[in-house]
């Protein structure tokens, strides 16, 4: 399955979990103003507006439920190590940022579409047992990269009792320890990129001030080398796998 099916299946997936049922009102939409007939189109235009609330908020919640955060915050990180901080611009790496998520999540979205939206498609399930399975695989890829001790932290800020299966993980809890294990783990890749540029900074600084040229900024000097340097070890293709072999599950 290509990657726009993945991700229109990964929005179907959350659109479920967000607000289980709220598919079935897709088929023949009228939106309009004016007297119903009936309880049956009450229900259905609640549908409707539910529908479209899931879908304001969607790239927010795909956003803190998919790889996005880990990824772009990286990417911002480089930007400033390299001493670029609007160059690649935002509109380039939020757009490298979410094609990237789309390959992350592309057997998320998979799963999702063959165990969740193609049966209900199909009416083997209905819209409970859909929600049910759509969430299977989205906790089970934010279990994967989630730290124990963050998921404790909201267990025990909710007074929850502790699951006993990942299966009896609350979302609840689940979704913002998901985020702060991300927010974690970018910020170490984040001091590691920092690093070479820093010694790069820093040897470029001592050789001006020996050298007598104080006033000379030791960042126009750097710059060219940081990148010269960023170019030469195929730096993008290094930041870029290092991000997806962080995100593979070993087998």
């Amino acid at each position: 399955m290509g990657l726009p099916r993945a991700l229109i299946a990964t929005i179907a997936g959350v659109a479920m979990l967000a607000l289980p049922g709220v598919a079935a009102a897709l088929p023949g939409v009228d939106i309009k103003i004016g007297p119903t007939e009936g309880p049956a189109e009450v229900v259905s235009s609640l549908k409707i507006m539910g529908l479209l609330t899931v879908l304001a908020v969607a790239p927010a919640i795909l956003m803190t439920m998919t790889s996005f955060t880990r990824i772009i915050i990286v990417f911002s990180f480089l930007r400033q190590a390299i001493g670029t901080p609007t160059i690649p611009p935002n509109q380039v790496m939020i757009g490298l940022s979410l094609f990237l998520t789309m390959f992350v999540m592309a057997p998320v979205g998979t799963r999702i579409y063959d165990e969740a939206v193609t049966p209900y498609r199909a009416g083997a399930i209905n819209e409970v047992q859909a929600f049910d399975k759509a969430v299977v695989p989205l906790r089970d890829f934010m279990l994967v990269h989630t730290r124990d001790k963050d998921l404790a932290l909201f267990y025990e800020a909710a007074a929850l009792p502790p699951p006993a299966t990942p299966a009896d993980v609350s979302m609840r809890a689940l979704v913002p320890a998901f985020v702060l294990s991300e927010l974690k783990t970018a910020f170490e890749m984040g001091f590691l990129l920092f690093i070479p540029f820093i010694v790069l900074d820093i040897a470029i600084a001592s050789l001006l001030m020996s050298m007598g040229m104080i006033m000379l900024p030791p960042a126009l000097i750097s710059l060219p080398l940081k990148l010269m340097l960023f170019v030469i070890v195929d730096g993008w293709n290094l930041v870029v796998g290092s991000l997806l072999r962080s995100f593979m599950v070993p087998s």
